[in-house]
């Protein structure tokens, strides 16, 4: 079975043919520009071979069918018809309290999508744009929704509940639903995989660190606590979002300088995080380099970042009342041994001794904790595209 995965943002468009029975990547590549003029980058990872093309692309329809060009192609493409796309797998941002799992795309899972755009304004809208852009282009083809929400609707209540007048519950939904869930679900698997253990009788920490960062507590394979929130802004500082922080500082700072609430959004999502504390970069690789020659401020923003995540790990350890074992992953957690040094020094009390020598890769599946660790200490590559070609083969299946 091949699947295509289609991960679209609102003025580009991510994409992969894979084979998830061998996991293979036929191919991949990004649309950007759409709306503007229109880029296309191909790439067939068999041969290494890089294609770039300017086509225009009005709207995620034209971006669509370029793609499906690129995929046919005589000259670069890995298949003769369109009939050998048996599935197309669908990145969609948020699934509220509707969705637990991933689904077959019908009219009522559009419409309960829709439904969720007051929860995710930036990314749901684009998401049904790419669905509906592929419905036109590939009519007929069975599509599947893969929700980031999903894998986190096993929180219980006091995981997920706020401490506001429950009405806000009731009536508005407003509770923490938390996000990076085809990552956490993906690595957490890969975790209890590669130490030949049944996930449900492991507890895992699992740390999704990137330019957008979330730590999630999986007990038995299923997430009950998780960092980011009612929106991806809450819990760690992270690339340019400020991550948890006193709500009295948004009055404070919006009646000292005369902001309303969208330029105190765009601070705390834009401007804030380790690029706010640092006043250098939002790429981590950046602040490495400017701490190292003496920017005080730039050591800072990395050591705020590396002490929130020890702090969730303390804490999801304490609310299983244990951990087997903790996973890095995404850009900084897969690239950054340094970072993961630091976060994981100082947790010896609860059973976690690294392998400095072991610690030094980047990106590969490994464990980098000591062979004599109680608790392992995993770097497993995310692959959410995997991820969700699997469920879509899996549901398509069915």
């Amino acid at each position: 079975m091949k699947v295509l995965v289609i991960n679209a943002g609102s003025s580009s468009l991510k994409y992969q043919l894979l084979d998830p029975s061998t996991e293979e990547v036929l191919a991949q590549g990004l649309c950007e520009r759409i709306g503007i003029d229109g880029r296309l980058t191909h790439k067939i990872p068999a041969t290494g071979a890089k294609h770039e093309f300017e086509i225009p692309m009005p709207t995620h329809a034209e971006a669509i069918q370029s793609v499906i060009d690129a995929l046919l192609s005589k000259e670069h493409g890995v298949i003769a018809s369109m009939s050998e796309i048996d599935a197309v797998g669908h990145r969609v941002v948020h699934g509220g309290e509707a969705f637990n799992k991933s689904v077959l795309i019908t009219d009522e899972v559009m419409k309960a999508i829709e439904d969720c755009i007051p929860l995710a304004p930036l990314h749901n809208p684009a998401n049904l744009t790419g669905i509906r852009a592929c419905q036109k282009v590939m009519p007929g083809v069975p599509m599947v929704a893969v929700f980031d929400t999903a894998f986190h609707q096993t929180m219980p209540a006091k995981s997920y509940i706020y401490a506001l007048p429950y009405e806000y519950y009731e009536k508005d939904k407003v509770r923490r639903y938390g996000f990076h869930g085809t990552s956490h679900k993906y690595v957490s698997g890969r975790a209890a995989a590669m130490l030949g253990k049944n996930i449900e009788d492991l507890k895992i920490i699992t740390c999704h660190l990137g330019n957008g960062s979330s730590v999630t507590a999986v007990d038995g394979g299923k997430s009950v606590d998780t960092s980011m929130g009612f929106t991806p802004l809450a819990g760690l500082p992270m690339g340019t979002r400020s991550g948890d922080l006193d709500a009295g500082i948004l009055e404070y700072l919006m009646n000292k300088y005369n902001m309303d609430i969208k330029e105190m959004l765009n601070v705390l999502n834009k401007k804030s995080g380790v690029l706010g504390i640092s006043g250098v970069s939002s790429d981590f690789r950046d602040l490495s380099e400017a701490a190292e020659k003496g920017n005080d401020r730039a050591g800072l923003a990395v050591d705020a970042f590396n002490y929130g995540v020890k702090k969730l790990i303390g804490a999801y350890a304490a609310a299983m009342g244990g951990v087997d074992a903790i996973v890095f992953t995404a850009g900084v957690g897969e690239n950054s041994a340094d970072q993961r040094l630091a976060i994981a020094s100082g947790l010896e009390f609860m059973g976690v001794k690294m392998d400095a020598e072991a610690n030094k890769v980047r990106g590969k599946e490994t464990v980098i904790s000591a062979a004599d660790s109680q608790v392992k200490v995993l770097l497993i590559p995310t692959n959410e595209e995997l991820m969700i070609a699997r469920d879509t083969a899996e549901i398509v299946s069915k």
